[in-house]
């Protein structure tokens, strides 16, 4: 049984489908979801497709992407979210300097604050960090994040920025792209990772694993990550799933941990 730590199940991609799609990743084995937020709207509608179903947990936060919108009135908004039990995590957050759709400055005030706001709320952070390894690292060692915990999602770094982050006591959780032929480093880089620090995630309907790329991504094949990373870790997949998803019920604090 696998818990697929980041996903975007809101997404329009799945408008058609998302029962369906949601069935199909039950009957792969996975057994719980954690659905993103990305700014407001986005996290409104994780925490209630959340609601709707006992497996499918949700996080609220802001993508450094879309920090150039957020009004004063969000916090509040997002304070009044985390009172959802099925509020598990405070992410997306972090920094992205590859595309700089939001100032590079204003990313780094409102990713202070939104570090702030999950240590009040008592939540783990889902970092989302692209060209910025220095700066993120700073950041979270000087807001405390440590405190609180949480996940370099969708791991694609080097080994300074690996060692940091379980230096600081963060999980990092890799995605489909462990399964790219070019990933060559990465895969070094995740056979290094303890097995307690360890998480799977699809980031779908993003970054779809081999043998499905370029198809839309969906958490069913978020088993392709799991059997990657067990062949990594010369390890019986049934033991990989069984790491992997008590890491991420003991990370985001679910029942079935």
């Amino acid at each position: 049984m696998l818990i697929d730590t980041h996903t975007h199940l809101d997404d329009a991609r799945y408008n058609d489908d998302r029962e369906a799609m949601i069935s199909r990743a039950r009957e792969a084995g996975v057994e719980a979801f954690v659905t993103i937020g990305c700014d407001l709207l986005t996290s409104q509608a994780a925490v209630a497709l959340a609601e709707q179903h006992p497996f499918i947990y949700a996080s609220i936060g802001v993508h450094p992407h879309e920090v150039k919108h957020v009004l004063d009135s969000w916090y509040g908004e997002f304070r009044q979210l985390a009172q959802s039990k099925k509020v598990v995590a405070y992410g997306e957050i972090g920094l992205d300097y590859h595309y700089n759709h939001s100032s590079p400055k204003e990313q780094r005030e409102r990713f202070r604050e939104q570090i702030q706001l999950a240590r009040e709320l008592k939540l783990p952070v889902i970092i989302h960090t692209r060209e910025a390894q220095e700066d993120t690292i700073t950041i979270l060692k000087e807001e405390k994040a440590s405190e609180i915990g949480g996940v370099f999602h969708c791991f694609s770094g080097d080994a300074w920025l690996a060692k940091d982050a379980l230096d600081l006591g963060f999980y990092l959780s890799f995605s489909g792209i462990l399964t790219f032929q070019n990933a060559t480093m990465l895969r070094d880089i995740a056979k290094t990772v303890p097995l307690d620090r360890l998480l799977v995630e699809t980031d779908c309907p993003y970054l779809t694993p081999v043998p499905h790329r370029g198809k839309r991504n969906e958490p069913a094949f978020v088993a392709h990550v799991a059997t990657t990373l067990a062949e990594l870790k010369a390890l019986p997949i049934h033991d990989l799933a069984m790491y992997t998803t008590r890491n991420a019920a003991q990370l985001f604090k679910l029942p079935s941990g």
